[in-house]
């Protein structure tokens, strides 16, 4: 999938937490890379990679399948749409949204954490893409800034289930972002059966539905990588009070 190859551990993992909790990937030397995803980008996205502050600043296979996914299947229709990223590491595919869809006036906001920030900010200015897209801070499980947009219309979030403990915490989110018109457009690779809870946890909450209009589903599928839309379930009733959903 362009250079993206899952693969063995590292013993240089920030958290010192056991292998069950967090699954084998492949750790790559710092640098850049062009990535055209396929050519559906005719100008190719020269993103940044750096691990010094965690595996966020490496390019994942389920960003690569959201990635094109969205430039293939929603090039035209995210116009006046509010854009926002969870968990973007680098910004690979609100970078690639940003590029190749037809977007805006509001920004694309890609959000991680705090030592993730210059990342991707480094990444949107290596792209010339200021003026489309904004980096932010986002902690899953906290009060949502005033920084970050409420009920974004679209939601993209690949590779974002690699952490167990961290589970709740993106369902909070999840549940503060989502509004009766929201969509998550969920992409993630299951590497070990913990994963499977996420996706129990993630239905019981909200509407979770497998994509079927992906005409490269066989393929990625092969390699356990799965493609979601996320939505909140008709009549829950959630209100946003202090960036707090009650029911």
């Amino acid at each position: 999938m362009e250079d993206i190859h899952p693969g063995s551990a590292t013993s240089d993992d920030p958290l010192d937490i056991s292998e069950s909790l967090v699954p084998a990937r492949e750790i790559k030397q710092a640098g850049q890379s062009y990535v055209s995803f396929d050519g559906l980008l005719q100008r190719p996205l020269l993103l940044k990679e750096d691990l010094k502050e965690g595996c966020g600043g490496q390019l994942w296979p389920a960003g690569m399948v959201l990635a094109k996914y969205m430039l293939r299947q929603h090039r035209f229709s995210l116009a006046d749409k509010t854009i926002l990223e969870l968990g973007a590491g680098g910004g690979l595919v609100g970078l690639a949204v940003a590029s190749g869809c037809e977007v805006g006036p509001p920004q694309i906001y890609i959000t991680d954490q705090v030592p993730m920030l210059p990342l991707m900010k480094s990444n949107i200015a290596l792209n010339n893409l200021s003026r489309k897209v904004k980096a932010a801070v986002l902690d899953w499980g906290t009060t949502l800034s005033d920084e970050i947009p409420r009920r974004p219309d679209v939601i993209l979030a690949a590779d974002c289930v690699y952490f167990e403990p961290a589970f709740p915490l993106l369902i909070s989110t999840l549940r503060d972002l989502l509004g009766p018109d929201s969509v998550c457009y969920f992409c993630f690779k299951k590497r070990r059966r913990a994963d499977l809870r996420f996706l129990k946890l993630a239905k019981r909450a909200f509407q979770v539905t497998e994509i079927d209009d992906d005409p490269e589903a066989g393929t990625y599928k092969r390699e356990n990588i799965n493609l979601y839309t996320i939505r909140s379930k008709p009549g829950t009733g959630h209100h946003c009070i202090d960036g707090r959903d009650t029911a």
